[in-house]
This record gives structure tokens, C-alpha cells and sequence, in this order.
């Protein structure tokens, strides 16, 4: 692939808009950045609060421990994290740097201000409304379909921002419908690694310092000490465990930022930790590693954007069959192993559920890379699941197809249910 290919310019801006750092859970840090906004937009300290949150989000938020808040969780949690020492400029970084006063700011305001939760449903997977009120002054932030998208701004009646939602479209994004399997295969073994170096460089530094990090400390359930100490070292029990590691660190308070992939964290250290470990075991060599996590990340971007950001799918699944196409790559397979790699993951794991994030996350990312690696050795002994195999098509990008039609479509019940479970709802 050329580098004056529009393909090509394309595959390296997906990787520069989806490979960015984020300190926390997406969802909460959506949440939290919302909130500065408005904070900011209003110019004072509120003091009442509503957030308007779809299901998704609220299942997302809801378990999670947001960092930097000195163990707190929920939508109040990052909604007052956001309020009270977020920096709006550094959108998913937004309470990165949060000081012990500013802590305390947050559990007073959390016990003094009145904070309202809603749960909307007006047709966005992903959607969030954060209105600050003091007196009769207020400040309203909308954010749909991606963390960042702010559409609309306003302030005591007054608009200062609004932008037309079209659906579910990703507007203002490079177009994901160029991404196909025999292209991202192409363009990871042939691109200028100057194009994508700084990216990806950047990603191994932070999600292998998170994964160290977890197996170092007690964060949720330990999952990747437990596999250690149940499974043995061998290369394969440590991708695993690393990658299940950096999981439970971030999903438990965990102060270190990553690198996310398709919105999410725990997609981003499930597609680039397994990747390296196997990269550092075999001895590959830098420019290999490079090329295999371009693979694992841009084919985890492909698997994920026809399900959508949000679904009751599991993202990990999709992230699990990146890494095994990756780990394939690195053991000298070539594209036929690669797809054939994710085919039989996808057909292993794709009845993983998403019900929001917490420490369970880390266990189902160990399954999902679990599942990428046996795809790469089933295929390597001369096994394969086929056309008419439950979801499985005949062609990688048919399968991806039913995939997501599978996450997007044929979940939405799933995903209100799940809901509605964990509001309590129907109980």
C-alpha cells in the first residue's frame, strides 16, 4: 500500500483518533468530562446536578471505581470528579491531575449538593446530558455516540454550540467502512513505521505499565495473579495475565493512564499487552512487534465498529481476536493464518456478555485472549470452523458481518435486560 494511498492515509488517522490515552474507565471519564465543560461553561461551583445518561452508560458507570477520587464509584463520582478538579482541555485525561484537597472538595460537595440521575432513552446507545444549576443560572453538555463528541453547549437559554446528530454515525471521524481484512494485513506489514511510531510506542509504555502494575498491587478480583499461580509462567498463561492485570487495575482505582482502542481501555490493553509479551518472548525484534500491534489494534478497530461502541457484546471478544491475529503474525503466519485466527475466536467467544465495567472485566479478557490464541492453534494443526457454522460465514469479512449484526442488532434486548437488572428494575 502506497503511503500517497487515500487507504492508506486513512488506516494511519484511525490509529492517531483511536489510539489515545485515557485515565480511567471511558465511560465515567465521558461522564467527567462533560461535566468540566459544563463546569467551565457555567463559571461557578453548582449546586444541583442532573445527569441524563442512556442505559449503556449507566451500566458502564455504575460499578466502576473512578480514579483519583480516593475510591469512589458511580455517576455522581464522576460527575463531581469532573466538577471539581477537571481540566477540559485534556478531554479523556480530564482528571489525570487531581490534588489530596481536591479529593476532599469532592466527598463535600457529593454530601451538599443535590445530585439527579436519569435514565433516557432517546434512540443513542451512547448518550450523555449533564446540566449544572446555581440559582437560576445553569449550563447544559450533550455528548452522543463517541467520549468526546460534544454536540451541544448551552448556557441560561443560549446556545453556544450545537451539531446535527445523524443516528449513530461517528461524524467528524475518519471513515471505519475502509478498513477490510487483506488491507489492514497489507498495510501492516508494508507501513512506514515513522507514520505510526509515536502511536504505538506510546501505547506499549502506558498498557504495559498498567498490566505491571496490576499483577504488583490488589485490584479487584487479582485475576492475572491467579492465573499465574494456578497456570504456571509459560508465555501464553502471562499474556493472559498481564492482560488481565492492567484490567483490574484500572477497573479498581488504578492512577495510571492507557491507551485506548474503540473507546474502550480494557480494548486497548486486550489488543497490544498479549501482542508484546509474545513479541518479547519470541525475540522478534522491534519493527515486528510494531507491525503485529498495528495488526491487533487496526483489526480490533474493523471487528468493533459495525457492533458499536456500546453494546451487551463483550468489546474484549473483539479485542481477544486482534491480539490472536497479532500473536499469529508474529509466529510467522501470513494472512491466511491471520483470518482464519480471528474466524475461530470469534466463533469460540462472541456469547460474552457486556454487563458494564468492573473487576469480571479482567477474567473475560483472559478468555477472549485465550480464545485468539487456540484460533491460532487450531488453525496451525489443521482445524478451522466453516461457513454454516453458527455464525461463522464463508470470508473473514462476512463473518465480521454476522458478528456485528449479532452485537449491534440481535443484543439490544440483551443489553435492556442487563440494565435492567443491574438498576433493579422488574425485581
Amino acid at each position: 500500500m502506497k503511503r500517497t494511498d487515500e487507504k492508506y492515509q486513512a488506516y494511519v488517522q484511525i490509529l492517531k483518533e483511536e489510539l489515545v490515552p485515557a485515565m480511567g474507565c471511558t465511560e465515567p471519564i465521558a461522564l467527567a468530562y462533560g461535566a468540566a465543560v459544563a463546569r467551565e461553561v457555567l463559571g461557578e461551583m453548582p449546586d444541583r446536578v442532573e445527569v441524563a445518561a442512556s442505559g449503556s452508560i449507566i451500566k458502564n458507570v455504575k460499578s466502576v471505581i473512578v480514579p483519583n477520587t480516593g475510591g469512589l464509584k458511580g455517576i455522581p463520582a464522576a460527575a463531581t470528579a469532573g466538577i471539581v478538579a477537571g481540566r477540559a482541555e485534556k478531554e479523556l485525561e480530564v482528571i489525570a491531575q487531581v490534588t489530596p484537597e481536591q479529593i476532599e472538595q469532592m466527598k463535600a460537595f457529593l454530601d451538599q449538593a443535590e445530585i439527579v440521575v436519569k435514565h433516557v432513552d432517546h434512540g443513542f446507545t451512547f448518550e450523555i446530558m449533564v446540566s449544572l444549576y446555581k440559582g437560576e443560572a445553569y449550563a447544559k453538555v450533550r455528548i452522543v455516540n463517541y467520549h468526546t463528541n460534544i454536540v451541544l453547549v448551552e448556557k441560561n437559554g443560549e446556545i453556544l454550540k450545537e451539531v446535527h446528530v445523524d443516528g449513530e454515525a461517528e461524524e467528524g471521524l475518519t471513515d471505519r467502512s475502509l478498513l477490510d481484512m487483506e488491507s489492514i494485513f497489507e498495510f501492516a506489514e508494508t507501513v512506514d513505521l515513522e507514520d505510526v511510531r509515536s502511536v504505538l510506542e506510546c501505547q506499549i509504555h502506558y498498557n504495559m505499565a498498567i498490566a505491571e502494575e496490576g499483577l504488583r498491587g490488589d485490584y479487584g478480583a487479582n485475576i492475572g495473579s491467579v492465573l499465574l499461580a494456578s497456570e504456571g509462567n509459560d508465555v501464553r498463561t502471562r499474556a493472559k495475565a498481564m492482560a488481565a492485570a492492567g484490567s483490574d487495575a484500572r477497573m479498581n482505582g488504578c492512577e495510571l493512564p492507557v491507551i485506548i482502542n474503540s473507546g474502550s481501555g480494557n480494548q486497548g490493553i486486550t489488543a497490544s499487552v498479549p501482542v508484546v509479551v509474545y513479541a518479547r518472548e519470541l525475540n522478534v525484534g522491534e519493527e515486528k512487534m510494531l507491525r503485529a500491534l498495528v495488526l491487533s489494534n487496526l483489526t480490533s478497530i474493523h471487528e468493533k465498529t459495525p457492533i458499536g461502541r456500546l453494546s451487551a457484546y463483550c468489546g474484549a471478544v473483539s479485542a481477544g481476536a486482534g491480539a490472536g491475529a497479532g500473536i499469529a503474525y508474529l509466529n510467522g503466519g501470513g494472512y491466511k493464518e491471520v483470518i482464519h485466527t480471528i474466524v475461530n475466536a470469534l466463533a469460540v467467544v462472541s456469547g460474552i456478555v457486556c454487563d458494564g465495567a468492573k473487576a469480571s472485566c479482567a477474567a473475560k479478557i483472559a478468555s477472549a485472549v485465550e480464545a485468539g490464541i487456540f484460533g491460532y492453534n487450531m488453525y496451525q494443526h489443521g482445524q478451522q470452523f466453516r461457513d454454516g457454522d453458527g455464525i461463522v460465514q464463508k470470508g473473514i469479512e462476512a463473518t465480521l458481518q454476522s458478528v456485528g449484526r449479532l452485537g449491534k442488532e440481535g443484543m439490544k434486548e440483551t443489553n435492556e435486560e442487563i440494565i435492567r437488572i443491574m438498576i433493579g428494575e422488574g425485581c
